[in-house]
């Protein structure tokens, strides 16, 4: 495992559309979260970077999954500009010259992750994508590539962390979304998720988990508990 601090081992998805919502629920969670991935909705509503700069100034590291996906040297500078902002993660979506971009630019804070394959898609959507190869095949393929790249780790579906602790280095940081509870399984377009226990059993080093947490009766409470159960099974 990857990170002295166990509680920023859950990654809170703060999937909500304006940046005061964000302020409002980060302060209702305190403490119960560390870690927080901002996406495309909240960058799409303005203050984004505001934001980014308020988590950081609270002691909070960031994520930043906005998937680069453009032509390298576009890519290079756009990591080379977020890269001096303290932000931990971000993600790139594309092929290997669009990763190496991102590793060269990244500088030594931040953490460059490859999206592998999304954990909404499934088998047919592969197929309608063109993508003949196993999902599995494809996730082992892309992981592979992404530390040939310099990349740091990548962002993998749980159902794929056995086969890839096993087939490539582990240097690779592991993140994985798609978390479910037991109690809780999907009737949203999450396809390929896990529980906590299972995902930590197989390997991650960090999860992603939204609306189990966004949608609880009490997100600090579901918060909290997940924090009691990766202190549990991490040890």
């Amino acid at each position: 495992m990857s990170t002295s601090n166990n509680r920023d081992r859950l990654i809170f998805a703060m999937d909500v559309p304006e940046p005061a919502q964000a302020r409002e629920l980060a302060g209702q969670l305190g403490d119960s979260v560390t870690f927080y991935k901002l996406g495309l909705e909240l960058m799409m509503a303005g203050g984004y970077f505001e934001l980014i700069d308020w988590m950081i100034s609270h002691d909070k590291k960031v994520f930043v999954d906005l998937k680069f996906f453009d032509v390298p040297a576009t890519v290079g500078r756009a990591v080379a500009r977020l890269a001096s902002r303290g932000v931990t993660f971000a993600t790139v979506h594309g092929n290997q010259g669009i990763m190496e971009a991102a590793a060269a630019a990244k500088g030594d804070a931040l953490k460059i992750l490859a999206v592998t394959a999304l954990t909404s898609l499934d088998r047919g959507d592969l197929d309608d994508l063109g993508f003949q190869c196993d999902v599995a095949e494809l996730v082992l393929s892309r992981a592979r590539r992404a530390l040939e790249a310099g990349c740091d780790g990548v962002v993998a579906s749980g159902l794929e962390l056995p086969a890839m602790r096993k087939a490539v280095d582990r240097r690779l940081l592991i993140v994985t979304p798609g978390i479910r509870p037991v109690e809780n399984r999907p009737s949203d377009d999450q396809k390929r998720v896990v529980t906590l226990e299972q995902a930590f059993a197989d390997g991650a080093d960090y999860i992603v988990v939204g609306r189990p947490i966004r949608d609880a009766a009490d997100p600090r409470a579901a918060a909290e508990g997940m924090q009691e159960t990766i202190a549990a099974v991490v040890g």
